[in-house]
């Protein structure tokens, strides 16, 4: 009965507020992904770093993504969606504030790393915990206009870095990612926890008492909600959570291909982004300002296209946008090997087409993750899922600096091309489709 209230409510005031203060973190989330880009090419001149140091430092952040996702995940499951939340967002202001005090790459590497695993947790757990409020036919377009936060928190680096590094050095960068972080703080008070995550603890009257409240937000403002349509649910999915069922049964398919898909889109995506000011710098001979300039154009094309993605993919679904995404992605990529991205203009154009096409995929697995597993499953699925998103991210900007030193950047995207390729099989041979279906129907 409490999933079928929750499935006929309307997206209300509150759940907009929730969305809204939850996409504040994870903007800020967004913005400290992409803020050591931006940062780095006024770095590799103040500390002399190699590529292969550039690399390193770039991937210390996924590292301890990677970390933060997979024990923040579990532990969501065990103590609540809220108290992680608000755990994540304290780490990783602390870890901004340390990374203006760096004095070399070595440090900014540590500091990165611990930011990392701030980081990393928050956007896994805000995904469950939004999913877990809206009902199956709105969730696509409700989630990914929440998730769009995230490719606006790169292209808002992008901005920062252009106008003000330049101006007042690498450290501008992390001073200004403290505000929207701060502010999330004091709002986290309004939010309530998951229902659904309270029903799955047996805390029945909890949950009932935050459904009562959001459907008194919608009556008290003349709204008519209709009778819920009772559906039977499996008694598994208010079941105790055990991290081995993600490699049982109907999951460990799910799993394996949710984990594919992560690292395909994030080993081209992170790969490219965080490196393109700093290869416009160093190979190209552009001026800074015009390599911060190319990269903040590759951000805001992502995105266009991630909203345009979050308009549509409740219409044409997961599964087949997924795998025309990484084929069609493939093209550009093929081009840039054949051509030998001998000129700025010539990367700037094709690799922002390859972003924009892949960034569609990124953003949105979060939404498709969640959807893949039940309540008791959710935050730890979804964090597991996107530890591979941080492995991914790591080895590419790794893959690119020892590819160019080694044997130039037509290599480099030759072998993006192959890892696009990879995604494409996978999703068409392994993913299933999820648009207007009830959570506790997919996943019992």
């Amino acid at each position: 009965m409490l999933v079928a209230r929750i499935e006929r409510l309307p997206v209300s005031r509150r759940l907009m507020l929730i969305r809204v203060i939850v996409g504040i973190a994870t903007f800020f989330d967004a913005y400290t992904v992409l803020a050591i880009a931006f940062a780095m090419p006024a770095l590799v001149s103040e500390w002399k770093l190699s590529p292969s140091e550039v690399g390193l430092i770039i991937s210390a952040g996924y590292v301890g993504q990677l970390v933060g996702a997979i024990f923040f995940g579990w532990l969501a499951e065990k103590v609540g969606r809220l108290h992680v939340l608000m755990f994540t967002i304290l780490m990783f202001v602390s870890m901004d504030i340390a990374c203006l005090f760096a004095w070399s790459g070595v440090s900014m590497m540590v500091f990165r790393f611990f930011q990392g695993i701030g980081t990393g947790a928050e956007v896994p757990v805000a995904s469950a915990y939004i999913n877990e409020f809206i009902g199956a036919k709105k969730r696509g377009r409700f989630f990914l206009l929440y998730e769009v936060i995230f490719p606006i928190g790169l292209m808002f680096a992008g901005m920062i870095g252009y106008f003000l590094v330049p101006i007042y050095g690498w450290k501008a960068m992390f001073i200004v990612g403290l505000v929207p972080s701060v502010l999330t703080i004091p709002l986290r008070w309004m939010m309530p926890e998951s229902p659904r995550w309270l029903a799955s603890k047996g805390r029945i009257a909890e949950a009932d008492a935050v459904v009562e409240m959001l459907e008194k937000d919608i009556t008290k403002r003349g709204g008519v909600l209709p009778a819920p349509v009772v559906r039977p649910v499996d008694p598994k999915a208010t079941a105790q959570s055990d991290w081995r069922e993600l490699f049982r049964g109907i999951y460990l398919k799910r799993t394996l291909t949710i984990w594919a898909l992560w690292v395909c889109a994030y080993m081209i995506n992170n790969g490219m982004i965080t490196w393109l000011p700093t290869l416009y710098r160093s190979v190209f001979k552009l001026p800074l300002q015009t390599s911060l300039a190319y990269g903040w154009t590759t951000s805001a094309v992502g995105v266009l296209a991630s909203i345009a993605c979050a308009l549509l993919i409740d219409k044409v679904g997961r599964r087949p946008w997924y795998i025309a995404a990484f084929f069609l992605a493939t093209i550009p990529l093929l081009m840039l090997a054949f051509l030998g991205g001998t000129s700025a203009v010539q990367v700037l154009v094709l690799a922002t087409i390859v972003y924009a096409i892949l960034q569609t995929i990124a953003f949105s697995l979060y939404l498709y993750s969640a959807e893949l597993y039940p309540t008791r499953l959710r935050a730890i699925g979804t964090g597991m899922g996107s530890a591979w998103l941080r492995a991914g991210s790591s080895i590419g900007p790794i893959m690119v600096g020892f590819l160019m030193a080694d044997f130039g950047i037509r290599y480099v995207f030759a072998a993006f091309a192959a890892v696009a390729v990879v995604g494409g099989i996978v999703t068409t041979l392994l993913a299933i489709e999820t648009k207007g279906r009830v959570l506790e129907e997919l996943s019992p």
